[in-house]
């Protein structure tokens, strides 16, 4: 087994191969939590009550001084994380497909992996689980590999697909692409003003025997919507067809249960709960027909050829593993920096000014997320003037033409507008996320740096 050896407080990650479980000596008692890691794919961390007026978990390490608002753009490596990776950058490098000592060992850290993404996601066996190198691919696989499946089961016909005005660029552009190839037809559905799909519209828009896959997002990234999955899944199975999940901006943060969501095929990224950038998962139910995305050898069971990552895909596997266990903890953590973020912002303005995008029912959104217009404001031009000092968005960074934020235009996000916010309220809103490592004090002088900007702009506030 792959496991750690701890020495004096600190860890010196070790390659090595025995069935005897890792036993982690115990350190130094702190105000942290303290981690016990059987090995790198697998960490453990020990329970601990959330205080949220420090960060959770290890501290973070800043390179800047601006306060980092933006966990929904992406997560830093997460320090256990990266510890955990260490292995793969030395003495762990075999190729998972050999059968040599050094390739067993990396299978075994390779299964380690994808057993914690399983766990996490509730999966019935980690065959189920296929490692890709990001969000965006496992959007288009699920619905371009569902699609030509099902052509292959219906000669002649077109498949039709079935998502939300909301969705990921990752959908909506595949959905598009897709559609100009001949391959598929969609229908995109409406959402109501808090950003959530209208179900009786999404059953209006299914066709029995012809829609072949229903893809829904289970939290929409701007502002923290949580969708009716289960029930849209429900209606989907009725009509014949396979749902697609988009759980990239949920997991880590609410539970995501495939068999809770009905979900035939579901997104998971990495770069959003703590792991690095470059892996993700798709969650593909047994017995589900999705026609391979990328041909070559044989790896991970025929579906997606490539030599797998194993730094990567054992980064994952920690990141997946942390997260389930840190999860209420974490939640709750995330709620109380965020619920302090609102409150202040709207105390801070004259009634009517500001406007929360998104669920006015906690439980129907994200516990990390906060979207709220400021009436006047410009957002591309604060967020200029903050960059500096508050690193947060007005959107999805990857959505922006350059991939890096918003292009400094007035450009109305297009989930603000499938939600009809008004266009004062959509060129004003800022989208802040917090997470792990976020602090009160953070969130207290974030909300000073908003007003200031504000009052900078002319806005008018009731803070002097």
């Amino acid at each position: 087994m792959l496991s750690a050896l701890h020495h004096k407080g600190s860890v010196r990650s070790i390659c090595c191969f025995s069935s005897a479980p890792s036993v982690a000596a115990p350190e130094p008692r702190s105000r942290k939590a303290t981690l016990l890691r059987p090995s790198p794919c697998g960490l453990l961390p020990a329970q601990r009550m959330p205080n949220a007026t420090e960060p959770l978990g290890s501290a973070l390490p800043h390179t800047a001084k601006a306060i980092y608002l933006d966990y929904n753009g992406t997560t830093p490596i997460f320090p256990e994380v990266a510890e955990a990776m260490e292995p793969f950058l030395g003495e762990c490098f075999g190729n998972p497909s050999s059968g040599h000592v050094y390739g067993r060992r990396s299978k075994r850290a390779l299964d380690e992996a994808r057993g914690a993404v399983a766990t996490l996601i509730g999966a019935e066996s980690p065959t189920e689980v296929v490692f890709t190198a990001c969000g965006t691919e496992c959007n288009n696989w699920a619905l371009a590999g569902a699609a030509l499946a099902w052509r292959e089961g219906h000669p002649g016909a077109t498949p039709h697909v079935v998502a939300s005005a909301v969705e990921h660029p990752a959908v909506t552009e595949c959905l598009k692409a897709l559609a100009r190839l001949g391959l598929l037809c969609y229908t995109l559905v409406p959402v109501d003003a808090e950003g959530r799909v209208c179900l009786e519209s999404l059953r209006a828009a299914l066709r029995p025997g012809s829609t072949a896959v229903v893809s829904l997002m289970h939290a929409n990234n701007e502002t923290g919507a949580l969708q009716p999955v289960a029930e849209a899944a429900a209606a989907a199975r009725a009509a014949g067809a396979l749902v697609h999940c988009d759980a990239a901006q949920s997991i880590g943060k609410v539970q995501v249960d495939v068999n809770e969501l009905g979900a035939d095929l579901l997104t998971v990224v990495g770069h959003k709960f703590g792991a690095p950038k470059g892996v993700a998962a798709l969650y593909i139910r047994s017995g589900v027909r999705l026609a391979p995305f990328l041909h070559g050898g044989g790896q991970e069971g025929g579906r997606r050829a490539g030599t797998e990552s194993i730094l990567l895909a054992a980064g994952l596997g920690a990141a997946a593993a942390l997260a389930r266990a840190e999860l209420a903890a974490a939640g709750a953590h995330m709620a109380a920096c965020r619920d302090r973020l609102q409150r202040g912002l709207l105390a801070a303005f004259p009634p009517g000014a500001t406007r929360v995008n998104g669920p006015s029912d906690d439980a129907h959104r994200l516990p990390n997320t906060l979207s709220i217009g400021i009436r006047g404001l410009s957002a591309a031009a604060a967020l200029e003037a903050l960059a500096d000092s508050l690193a947060a968005s007005s959107g999805a960074a990857c959505h922006a033409p350059g991939g890096g934020g918003d292009d400094g235009g007035a450009r109305i996000s297009g989930v603000l507008q499938a939600m009809a916010v008004p266009r004062e309220n959509a060129l004003g809103t800022l989208r802040l996320s917090t997470g792990r490592h976020t602090t009160l004090e953070e969130v207290d002088r974030a909300v000073a740096f908003i007003l200031a900007e504000a009052k900078r702009q002319g806005i008018a506030t009731v803070v002097k």
